[in-house]
Order: C-alpha cells, then structure tokens, then sequence
C-alpha cells in the first residue's frame, strides 16, 4: 500500500493543477467544449467520408459550386441556363405531342383501331440497317422470323405464367429458354456444379435488379451484412444505379484500366467487410470489351463474394463466335466465382422485346430472389420477380424464336454480324480522322476522334437517318451491329467518311443537333448540375 503513495500523491497533485487551471474559464464554456469538440470531430469525419467516396477533386468542386451559387444571382442564372438546356432538348418532342389524346372516345373505334394503328406506326423514323443496335431481327416485320415472333406472342398474348395451374404451357416454355439458355452458358460444365436455374424477366434491367437484391439478400443470411456496398468498373451498365437506389446498397464505381476493361487491383482496393459483390461485363455496352473475368472470378472466391456476370449482349453471341474460332476469353459459370448472369434473349437471341434471363449458380442462391407473402387475406403469395403478372406471349415467342433458329440458326448469325463488324471495324481504321477505342471483342465497335468533333460527326449521321450510341470517357459514338447492318455496312462507312468531312471542312454545331449539350456535359466539372438536367427533361417529358 505504501508502494501506491507516490502515485496518489502525483495524482493529487495533477487534480489540483487541473482545476487551477480550469478555474479561470466559465462552467459553462467548460460544459459546452466537449460536445462542440465531438460535433466537428463528426463534421470533419463526414468530410473524410465524402471524399474518400467520391475523390478529392470532385468534394473541392463540390464545395466550390455550391459556394458559388450563394453568391445574390448566381443560382437564378445557373436556373434559367438550365432551363434553356432542357426546353431545347424538350422542343421537338412537345410538338410532336401536340393533338395527342389525353381521353378515352366516346364510341370506341372497334375493329377500325388496327387502321389508326397502322397510321400512326407510318409516323415511326426509318430503322432498318440504320439503327445501332435497337432492332436485332433481320429482314422486313412481314416476313421470316418477324413474321414467327409476332404469331406466337399473339398466341399466348393472354396467358400469365403467374397461374401456374392454368397456363402450363407457358410455365413449360419458361422453364425450357432458361434451361437451353443455361446450356449455352456452362451448365453442362462439370465447373458450373451443375445446379444453374433462373427465371425470364422483361429485360436487361430487371435482370440485373434481380441478381443485385438476390445478392444482398444471400450475403445478409450467409454473412450477416446489413450495410451492403458493391463494386463496378465505370463502363458497368447504369441499371446497377438504379438497383443501389431501390435496394439501399453503397454502390463505388471505379476507373477501368488502360484497355477499357475492369481494373482487378482497383476492385480490390473497394472490397471491404459490407462488400456483397463486385460486377464484370461480357462485354460491356459502351466499348464491346470483355472484362477480365477469370480475374474477377478468383477475386470473388478468394474474398467469399457474389460476383454478377452482365451477358445481357454477348450471352447469345460469344458461345457461338467461340465455336466459329474467334478467341474469346472465359465468362460463364464454367468460371468458379460467378455466382449469377443475366442474358438478354430479345438482343441477339432474336426474341420479341421484353425477354431476357437471370441465372444463378445454384439454388441456394436463386431462392433470395423470390418473395413470399403468407399474412395476406387475398391467401398465399409467391413471385420470383420484381412483375407478378407476366406477359405470356413475350415468353412464348422466346420460346419460339429459340427452337426455330436453334444451334445452327444462331451460329450462322453469329458468323454474318461478327464478319460484318470486323469490316465496320477496318473501315473505320481506314478513316484517319478516327480511332478505335480499345479493342472490340464482339460486335460493338466504338471511335472517336482528335481532330473533328466526334458528336458533330454524330449529329451529321443522324441527319442521314443513322441512330448511333454517343459515350463519354472518353467521348466517342458506336454502332452495335446487328442482322440489319450486314447488307448495308459500305452505305454506312460512306456516310460516316463523308460526315467527317463535312465536319472537318465546316466545324460548328448544326442546328437542331445534340453535339452542344454533349460537349458541355463532358465539360461541365458539376456532375449533380448534369444529373439535375436529366432529371428535369425527363420530368416534362410527359
């Protein structure tokens, strides 16, 4: 006890010194200073936290802009230049809604609708061969597979796979696409474990919804995750936006590397202990490149994740251009790691718009997609996607377009639009004016330009009816290519050599055209400001 004298004594002695010194302040700065403290602690901690989620120079703008919009005026005039941006991009869609009916007919039309129809349908741009993308069935709407399509979506235009009991047919034709679509997939890989399953959804979007709330579902039961965050490259499709908004997961996108491909090392850098999945694309939309997906792969196992493959345009593409010699890298579930892929069946399968499928590895997984609702009065409740009902005919063409083109159908497709993209993709090399971004591994093929303004050349293009793709980051335009290009691709590689020129030889925006909104949205630093502007355009748009 003695031993403990010397330091009751300093300790003493520390009292004393302290309340002599905190004697000369008020009680109640002395009461107030601790919280004060802990308040900018918390404010510097949120400052930290925005800028290692968004990057220091996007937080400096920030702030910088938002400064100078409390400057008496500055707000009002960004408002009405704003304002003038979306009224232009508005303009032509207003007056093409003028006389627009806004209330049922007092008598009905009856069989005389089909001739309304067929008027207003005259109405329509013309799109064949002059679409990027858009319309992937070849030929006329009146013929060959068109022709197919649209009979057996009408067929079964009043069927709901919802009951089940009623509509067997449907629940079959279902069941079969997701099955043939998972073969061409690796199910029949011993590496897949031979478990995949899925569903038909209405589209990419959905699709990829699905297996973003599946994984977090999966990760919360198998990890206990309750502050979700997933990883995506920049050039990861915009439908993974939208599901962090609907399911409130943190979402990072992060640089490509210098191919345009998912960077792995900056992926890994994201992961973290709330990590519920990272995202690959085969290929991805804006340039037709095919992330490192193997990489990817041994990414996920290594650090126990969902990994989500987007097949959406290549899944009916790349196992048949693999067949025909093309080398293409690996991207299905023959890649331990996947855990899900969506495939869009109305793209390059040739099925009528509206049908697309998710899979998963296996059941385990697919089985936190569904939702089950066993307290409503209306009795039992099970759905697998986001629809309860669900447009029978779309799955039934599908089906249709599937068994009527089977293997041979779609490697012959696959031969004819890959032959045609590599003679866009040269003929485009051949152009000085223009370079190719990355190297396409499928039938996208993107360019851009450091002598002309390449959104210029866009405009110039649509002018001659062409409706291509415009990209940022870098800025550039593409064509996805399609059965409707093979017999047009020199009609397009001398329209686009002769916009060029008439860009080079007279450069400056064409009225009416879009290159100056594209331009000053690649230039403008505030990104919240061009988001505010999408927004509003789409907000009167209706």
């Amino acid at each position: 006890m003695e031993a403990l004298n010397p330091f009751f004594s300093s300790l003493s002695q520390l009292r004393a010194a302290s309340n002599s010194f905190l004697s000369q302040y008020e009680p109640v700065l002395l009461l107030f200073a601790p919280i004060l403290t802990l308040v900018l602690a918390r404010i510097f901690q949120s400052f930290i936290n925005i800028i290692h989620e968004k990057g220091f120079k996007a937080t400096l703008i920030g702030i910088i802009m938002s400064l100078v919009k409390l400057v008496p005026g500055v707000q009002k005039y960004i408002d009405s230049e704003k304002q003038k941006v979306v009224d232009k991009l508005q303009a032509s869609g207003k007056s093409k809604r003028d006389g627009w009916r806004t209330e049922l007919p007092r008598t009905g039309l009856g069989e005389g609708v089909i001739g309304k129809m067929k008027e207003e349908k005259q109405k329509d741009v013309v799109w064949q061969g002059k679409c990027s993308g858009t319309v992937y069935i070849g030929g006329s709407e009146q013929e060959g597979h068109f022709s197919l399509i649209n009979e057996a979506c009408s067929m079964f235009a009043h069927t709901n796979p919802l009951h089940m009991d009623v509509f067997q047919s449907v629940v079959r034709f279902e069941a079969e696409v997701v099955a043939m679509t998972a073969a061409l997939l690796g199910s029949n890989e011993k590496t897949s474990g031979g478990r995949i399953c899925g569903n038909m959804t209405s589209g990419g979007t959905e699709s990829i919804l699905m297996a973003v709330k599946t994984s977090r579902d999966y990760m919360k039961a198998k990890k206990g995750i309750t502050k979700p965050e997933m990883i995506i490259p920049v050039s990861a499709h915009s439908a993974y936006d939208k599901a962090a908004q609907y399911f409130n997961i943190k979402l990072w996108r992060v640089p490509e590397n210098k191919q345009f491909q998912a960077d792995v090392g900056a992926i890994k850098r994201h992961i973290n202990k709330n990590t519920i999945m990272i995202v690959g694309s085969a290929p991805g939309f804006p340039h037709g490149i095919i992330d490192p997906i193997e990489e990817l792969g041994e990414l996920a196992c290594r650090f126990g994740i969902c990994f989500h493959v987007d097949l959406c345009l290549g899944g009916f593409v790349l196992p048949f251009a693999r067949q025909l010699g093309y080398p293409v890298p690996p991207y299905d579930f023959s890649v331990q790691g996947v855990t899900s892929i969506s495939v869009d069946v109305h793209k390059y399968g040739l099925a009528p718009k509206g049908t697309s499928v998710v899979l998963y590895r296996n059941h385990e997984i697919r089985k936190h997609q569904f939702v089950a609702v066993t307290e409503w009065s209306g009795g039992l409740y099970v759905s697998p996607t986001v629809a309860g009902s669900r447009p029978g005919g779309l799955i039934a063409g599908a089906w249709a377009a599937m068994m009527s083109l089977g293997f041979e159908g779609y490697l012959e497709n696959t031969r004819a639009i890959m032959e045609a993209s590599k003679r866009i993709q040269k003929g485009i090399q051949d152009i000085p004016e223009l370079f190719i971004i990355g190297r396409p591994d499928m039938t996208i093929v993107a360019f851009g330009s450091e002598i002309v303004d390449i959104f210029e050349v866009n405009d110039i293009m649509s002018s001659k009816g062409w409706h291509l793709n415009a990209l940022q980051r870098p800025n550039s335009i593409h064509i996805c290519v399609t059965l409707q290009h093979v017999v047009i691709v020199e009609d397009f590689l001398k329209d686009l050599t002769d916009s060029v020129q008439t860009v080079k030889q007279n450069p400056g925006p064409i009225n009416g055209g879009l290159a100056p909104i594209y331009g000053a949205a690649g230039k403008m630093p505030d990104r919240v400001m061009v988001k505010d502007l999408l927004v509003d355009f789409m907000d009167g748009s209706c």
